[in-house]
Formats: C-alpha cells, sequence, structure tokens
C-alpha cells in the first residue's frame, strides 16, 4: 500500500470516529431538570428519542460510508 492510500485509510476512520463521537455528544445533552438536579420525565424521554436518533443516524452514516 503506497501513502496515499494509507493517508486516506487513516482519514477515513478518523472521520468514521469524530462523527460517532459528535452524534453520542449532541445525544447525551439534556435539558429540564428539577431543583434535586435529577432529569425530569420530560427530559428522561427526550433524551431516550435523542438515544435512540443517534443510534439511527449512526446506522445511516454506516451504511453511507460502505455504499462510497
Amino acid at each position: 500500500m503506497n501513502a496515499n492510500g494509507l493517508m486516506s485509510m487513516l482519514i477515513r476512520r478518523l472521520m468514521s470516529w469524530g462523527m460517532d463521537k459528535g452524534i453520542d455528544l449532541y445525544a447525551r445533552r439534556s435539558g429540564g431538570t428539577d431543583p434535586d438536579g435529577k432529569p425530569t420525565p420530560a427530559a428522561q424521554k427526550q433524551a431516550r428519542a435523542a438515544r435512540e436518533a443517534a443510534k439511527r443516524a449512526r446506522q445511516a452514516a454506516r451504511i453511507t460510508r460502505r455504499l462510497r
């Protein structure tokens, strides 16, 4: 493998890792807490929906990368 192919592979892996980390970070952000600092039921529901959306986004990104 030449240097160009090696760099291409490395960049592709780093981009994949970065996309996954960014999606996870966005999914873990949550709002609404009660005075004790615990998430409200609405915030828990929203966080669960965000995690599911992040999972679907990761799957879509994975499929897109395979198609290229």
